[in-house]
């Protein structure tokens, strides 16, 4: 195995830890889940772009006839790219003493101030920043509120 194929492995392994700490070990963090809801995705060109790069490598290596673990694992890599920013859905837990939002923890008496915008973002306010959560449908954002109104 060359250089380029265990840091290839290493950032599969490094992704697929990711995927199973956001989908099954998060959600059992800090209690029981009160609310899970789905938010909008971010774009998905970044991942668009990434896969064309990885797409080239490929090409290169195939048409250098370099190793097939080498091709192999880029394949890899693009399944599993595609899994996180295609397949995965962002989400907003609640749980008893906080949430989670982009897999960070937020206790509710960090929250300063919460905002509803004209195009319904729920602007959630901290001491250093805001939290802009996009949530997929409207009517959860009265779900949230009610779940953090019971829990504050």
């Amino acid at each position: 195995m060359s250089l380029t194929d265990i840091v290839l492995v290493l950032f599969i392994a490094l992704l697929l830890l990711y995927a199973i700490y956001d989908q099954w070990i998060m959600p059992r963090r800090h209690g029981p889940t009160l609310l899970q809801v789905p938010l909008q995705r971010r774009s998905k060109v970044d991942n668009i772009i990434f896969i064309g790069l990885i797409m080239i490598l490929i090409y290169n290596n195939v048409t250098q006839q370099g190793p097939v673990i080498t091709t192999t694992l880029l394949l890899a890599l693009i399944v599993v790219s595609v899994y996180l920013s295609w397949i995965r859905t962002p989400q907003l837990l609640l749980k008893k003493q906080g949430l989670f939002f982009t897999n960070a923890w937020v206790n509710y008496d960090r929250i300063k101030g919460m905002n509803l915008s004209e195009d319904g973002i729920l602007v959630i306010q901290l001491e250093q920043r805001n939290l802009l959560i996009r949530v997929s449908k409207l009517d959860d954002l009265e779900k949230i509120y009610h779940v953090m109104v019971e829990n504050q």
